[in-house]
């Protein structure tokens, strides 16, 4: 889902992916899967990172040849490219940034810095409440993580639906059906950025909150 959201993004800001750089921090089961579809895609993933630090490229990496850190624990560091710390991957000068490792990465003291136009964020809650005025206020898209990595969760109900309905869903109607609901949920979210003139997390916001006034209105209290 992060990719599929950082492509619409994109497509949004009129920034093709085969002009678009892109540096992923977090390279497990979110990250990874982002910077190998992004660049499929044909975006330029520069740098990706784990644990112990940062890869960097400014031509690009060949992200399926690194392992993910469940492949191959902190492997990233010994592929070919300048080794930097993680907190400078943040600060690279690329087109879109993901932090999808560990939350509070982005904060007032080095929002600053990102010289990124638009954040994904990959990991749950990756910048801060101060780093988000600051992004805000020099014009940094940031969408934000209950709408960019919901596929987990998304692909989890899927996985319900099978289960009641003793079906068994091949792959690709996966990938289908969630690419579907992923960018349904942009469209809501875009809508409300247009028409309020709010930020993508307070359009978030704004779609979550109507959603649940309208079930509570017509379920009553439940259970």
């Amino acid at each position: 889902s992060v990719a599929i959201v950082t492509r619409a993004a994109c497509e949004y800001e009129d920034r093709p992916l085969s002009e678009t750089t892109v540096a992923v921090q977090g390279y497990g089961s979110v990250g990874a899967n982002a910077a190998r579809l992004l660049e499929d895609w044909g975006a330029t993933v520069v740098a990706v990172s784990d644990v112990n630090g940062a890869i960097y490229d400014p031509d690009g990496l060949e992200t399926r040849s690194i392992p993910t850190h469940a492949e191959e624990p902190e492997a990233v560091t010994e592929q070919d490219g300048e080794v930097l710390p993680n907190e400078a991957l943040l600060e690279l000068d690329v087109d879109v940034v993901i932090p999808a490792a560990v939350g509070n990465v982005i904060t007032a003291d080095n929002a600053g810095d990102v010289r990124a136009d638009i954040v994904v964020e990959g990991a749950n809650g990756p910048t801060t409440v101060g780093a988000d005025t600051v992004l805000d206020e020099r014009g940094v898209t940031v969408i934000p993580d209950i709408l960019a990595n919901a596929g987990g969760v998304t692909v989890s109900y899927f996985e319900w639906l099978q289960d009641i309905n003793r079906r068994s869903w091949s792959l690709e109607r996966v990938n289908d059906e969630l690419e579907t609901e992923m960018l349904k949920a942009w469209d809501a979210v875009r809508s409300e950025v247009e028409a309020r003139g709010v930020s993508w997390r307070d359009a978030a916001y704004i779609v979550a909150l109507d959603r649940i006034g309208a079930a509570h209105g017509a379920r009553g209290v439940w259970p």
